[in-house]
């Protein structure tokens, strides 16, 4: 494309110097910017390269595990508890289940939290994390006035600096629960 440009900026007759300064300064930029993208690529391609040097995933799929364990409720549907790729730990949402029952450990939100956290905590442990590598959550609550509740609760998983996190109140979550939370760690 550099190329193409460069060309085109040279095979106009009647252009004022400029114009054509502005064009080729246009230009340059373009070529600099694939000299520094071939660059990229080549220092992602070598064996020395650091890891999260480079700005591409991997989309092989052997890359990519299921984690699961019994002591945290199973999934739902068609879905992973949790899925381990590229040194992160992707969890799915978690809900406020008894592992043993796949019942609600009551109607609280506050109940309700706790388990999930616990939950979570195991989750994370079989995937070979901690609340330490946590490095973003999203909370969905049934009910944005149980807000304080639960960041009071959630405040005893993580340790300081805190995780990334979003909070959303949504129309509904699977089963009725007050509470679903999913997230990201580091390995």
């Amino acid at each position: 494309m550099a190329s193409f440009c460069a060309a085109r900026t040279f095979n106009i007759p009647a252009m004022n110097a400029g114009v054509l300064r502005r064009r080729a300064s246009w230009a340059a930029g373009i070529v600099g910017a694939s000299v520094a993208g071939a660059a990229l690529l080549r220092s992602c391609s070598s064996k020395r390269s650091a890891p999260f040097a480079c700005m591409s995933l991997s989309t092989d799929t052997s890359l990519k595990e299921a984690v699961q364990t019994e002591k945290a409720p199973a999934a739902l549907g068609p879905y992973s508890q949790a899925i381990k790729a590229n040194n992160l730990l992707f969890v799915s949402g978690v809900l406020g289940l008894i592992p043993e029952t796949g019942k609600f450990i009551s109607d609280n939100v506050e109940d309700q939290t706790e388990q999930v956290l616990k939950n979570m905590g195991e989750i994370l442990k079989s995937g070979g994390a901690s609340y330490s590598s946590v490095v973003k959550t999203t909370i969905l609550l049934a009910d944005l006035k149980d807000f304080k509740k639960v960041n009071e609760i959630y405040a005893k998983y993580f340790p300081s600096p805190p995780p990334a996190r979003s909070t959303y109140q949504v129309a509904g979550l699977p089963m009725d629960a007050k509470i679903e939370i999913e997230c990201i760690a580091a390995l």
